[in-house]
């Protein structure tokens, strides 16, 4: 796990780079920056409204004692795409875009689920209960 999360430290902005350059042949390096913070202040927004409306979802579940179960994992997928927003560049926007908006989250978030009881299958990750 750790090898593939190191070598997408070195990829992704090798490929950022490349997409910069690209982008500032083609429209301009004023304009790409100026969609870089574009992207980051709608991104912010977004992050924003759609926490809050997770935070009120968690609450609701909450308050007729129910696990928030959906409400944790669409909280992770939101404070990942937020971050990943806030990273400059053209690739990462759209995997942060993609976390962020409800109706791409959904089968990101299934994977995620997907993935988190494979990981328990394997025993690569130890859940605890306090008694």
């Amino acid at each position: 796990m750790f090898k593939w999360i190191f070598l997408l430290l070195i990829i992704m902005p090798a490929l950022e780079i490349g997409v910069f350059i690209w982008a500032g042949g083609r429209i301009g390096a004023w304009s790409v920056i100026g969609f870089i913070v574009l992207t980051g202040f709608v991104g912010a927004t977004l992050a924003k409204q759609q926490g809050v409306q997770t935070l009120r979802k968690a609450q609701s579940d909450m308050q007729y004692q129910q696990l928030p179960k959906e409400a944790i994992f669409d909280g992770i997928c939101i404070l990942i795409g937020g971050i990943v927003l806030l990273t400059p560049g053209f690739i990462t926007d759209a995997i942060g875009f993609l976390l962020l908006i409800p109706f791409t989250r959904t089968p990101l978030k299934n994977a995620l689920k997907t993935l988190i009881q494979q990981m328990i299958a394997n025993q690569s990750v130890m859940i605890y209960r306090r008694f």
